[in-house]
């Protein structure tokens, strides 16, 4: 099967890294200096300047991979039906791509940034006639869930899509507060590392409530820890985090 990336940008090339020894890969994109690069690293796939001239996409499996404001200006550009298409555009209802983008089947997903470690969280959502087709090439780049509706995806977007981000401030928090105590930043790094990975194997088989109970001892270490973290209302922000997140996906869907 060919798949088309249109678009260049980090999720694009996220996904390409993931998908690239599976499947016959082509990118298109308007920036021709970022897909020369790109060429150079994989020879193997087909490179496209999205310029002035229109580009034919009929029968085509695409990925659109261009941020939400470029979907007109983008899809100004393309003639022809698609096969399918695949949108990971945050908060673009499947309304608003039919409206632009001519395709037999839609698919609306959200992989995250991991997907060029083939460890992305991947939902899914759309046409059911695609949707064992996009968990077969989703789950190239990680693990993926099917929801039933466009509501949840954005939801789920505001958790696996974004959350990466999110995670990513907790751990250089974590490392900022090992140094602050005395350790080396590379000891520190190094225990943030590999205790998100501890991290990610407990969660597979425990509920967090559990893991939580289980490290935490009467009057321990833990026990202080996490006293501060509710005192500063960690549990709070992160709940928010995810509430404006998901806001905003609707607020984009709503343009």
């Amino acid at each position: 099967m060919k798949l088309t990336l249109l678009g260049n940008g980090n999720m694009a090339q996220a996904i390409l890294r993931g998908l690239i020894n599976d499947y016959d890969l082509e990118i298109i994109s308007r920036n021709e200096k970022k897909l020369n690069e790109i060429k150079l690293e994989f020879p193997q796939i087909t490179v496209k300047t999205l310029n002035e001239n229109n580009e034919d996409i009929e029968g085509k499996n695409i990925i659109f991979c261009v941020k939400p404001y470029a979907l007109e200006s983008i899809s100004a550009r393309l003639t022809g039906k698609a096969n399918s298409l695949f949108s990971i555009l945050a908060g673009t209802k499947i309304e608003t791509l039919k409206k632009n983008i001519n395709a037999k089947n839609y698919i609306r997903t959200m992989p995250n940034m991991a997907a060029s470690y083939n460890a992305s969280m991947t939902t899914i959502t759309g046409d059911r006639e695609l949707k064992n087709v996009s968990i077969e090439i989703f789950s190239k780049i990680g693990d993926t869930l099917w929801v039933n509706t466009e509501n949840q995806l954005d939801i789920a977007t505001a958790v696996a899509g974004s959350g990466p981000a999110y995670l990513a401030l907790i751990a250089e928090a974590l490392a900022d507060g090992a140094v602050k105590s005395g350790l080396e930043r590379a000891h520190s790094m190094k225990l943030v590392s590999g205790l998100f990975k501890s991290a990610s194997a407990l969660l597979e088989h425990n509920h967090p409530a559990l893991i939580k109970d289980a490290v935490t001892s009467p009057g321990g270490t833990t026990a202080a820890g996490l006293g501060a973290l509710e005192e500063n209302n960690v549990r709070n922000a992160m709940i928010k985090a995810v509430e404006a997140s998901y806001a905003k996906a609707h607020e984009l869907g709503q343009k």
